[in-house]
């Protein structure tokens, strides 16, 4: 099963970005808002089922989980 995360890319306390990456590679696409990282990362798993998207919040902490079969 394909991985996918939605992470923040943080300078000191404020998230400069969003990414969306597979797996242990580098990020496919990077976004300014997390609604719009979630909502490729959502595509992306759905596209290419079975996957995981796992979503994270500016802490690194698991906030969302979707599975697709």
């Amino acid at each position: 099963m394909r991985e996918y995360t939605v992470r923040a890319e943080k300078t000191g306390e404020s998230v400069d970005h969003w990414y969306v990456k597979i797996e242990n590679t580098a990020p496919t696409s990077s976004f300014d808002k997390l609604d719009d990282a979630i909502a490729e990362g959502k595509k992306l798993a759905e596209e290419n089922k079975p996957s995981r998207l796992v979503v994270y919040n500016h802490l690194h902490e698991i906030v969302d989980e979707h599975v697709y079969k």
